[in-house]
């Protein structure tokens, strides 16, 4: 693993399309982060999105929890609290709001995953996050489909893997920490993401952190043009390992008066999609997990970071 991150521009995927494929494939195996730039989300709409952030998590709290769906925080808001890292038995310090794939009635995953809940409060927001996502979600398309040309997979592989797919668009507010317990817990504790890929729109403020081959910490720093890429545990098993998922986390700050947002979009598959590991990744050794369907894998990481109870 590097300790450089490659920053790519979505310009060269047309462009200069063998060298973009090169330093995707590579850039994501030796480190499991990249940094987008030039894709289409402009600063105008990225402040939108952050203003309307701000709106939300300065609602009250009884509010807030009106929109709680006390459903393993698939959908709506998920208070302070409530989420630990896997094997971490503090919680981190942050509340979140989930928006999830908006499914046609026709749909075969209909049933498997819960509606979208929206802050009456806020009028535009249901409208404006529904197209975000759409953004976000063809972005992630397009890189998959990079990826898997790069991989020499068959043609649509990853598109029909994450065609109403469970891709989650988390909303995040980390509070101020003055007088929070930052000696046990922080914004977000040692993790790997859970699904295939991460896309990080430009946060209000700096704290993440990946874990590198060394065992060092060392900071990810992007412009609020860029967009940070991560590869998650669904990718892991199905290249086993050949793409990881980094170890990363978000530090407590230095000055504790200000709160930090940002916007992760969790790039799913459909519930359905196996997540055995690809025959040209298996190796002499054969593969490290065992199989298992993307709704499958996500029921059991909700359980552990303690959304879901058994």
């Amino acid at each position: 693993m590097s300790n450089a991150i490659k920053r790519l521009s979505m310009r060269d995927l047309e462009e200069n399309r063998e060298s973009f494929l090169s330093e995707l494939l590579t850039g994501l195996q030796e480190c499991g982060f990249v940094i987008l730039r030039d894709h289409a989300i402009d600063c105008p709409r990225r402040e939108h999105a952050y203003h309307l952030l701000e709106r939300l998590f300065a609602l009250p709290i009884e509010t807030k929890l009106k929109y709680d769906s006390k459903d393993g925080g698939r959908r709506g808001y998920t208070a302070f609290g409530r989420e630990n890292a896997k094997g971490n038995p503090h919680t981190d310090l942050k509340e979140f709001w989930h928006v999830g794939q908006e499914l046609h009635r026709n749909s075969a995953y209909v049933e498997d995953y819960p509606d979208n809940v929206w802050p009456a409060e806020i009028p535009e927001f249901e409208a404006f996050f529904k197209s975000f996502y759409r953004d976000l979600e063809s972005l992630g398309q397009k890189i998959l489909e990079a990826l898997g040309e790069a991989m020499n997979l068959e043609p649509n592989f990853f598109r029909n893997m994450v065609t109403d797919g469970n891709s989650i668009c988390r909303l995040l507010h980390y509070p101020a920490t003055k007088h929070l317990d930052t000696q046990h817990s922080m914004r977000a504790a040692a993790h790997a993401d859970i699904n295939l890929l991460t896309l990080l729109v430009g946060a209000t403020d700096s704290g993440l952190e990946l874990l590198d081959q060394k065992g060092d910490w060392k900071a990810v720093v992007s412009s609020e043009d860029e967009i940070v890429l991560d590869t998650g545990d669904m990718m892991a098993r199905l290249t086993n390992d050949v793409l990881p998922a980094t170890v990363h986390r978000v530090v407590n700050p230095i000055n504790q008066e200000h709160s930090r947002y940002s916007i992760p979009f969790f790039l799913h598959p459909h519930s359905k999609a196996s997540l055995e590991c690809l025959p040209q990744c298996a190796g002499p050794d054969g593969s490290k997990y065992p199989p298992i369907t993307a709704g499958e894998f996500l029921e059991q990481r909700l359980i552990e970071i303690g959304l879901t109870k058994y």
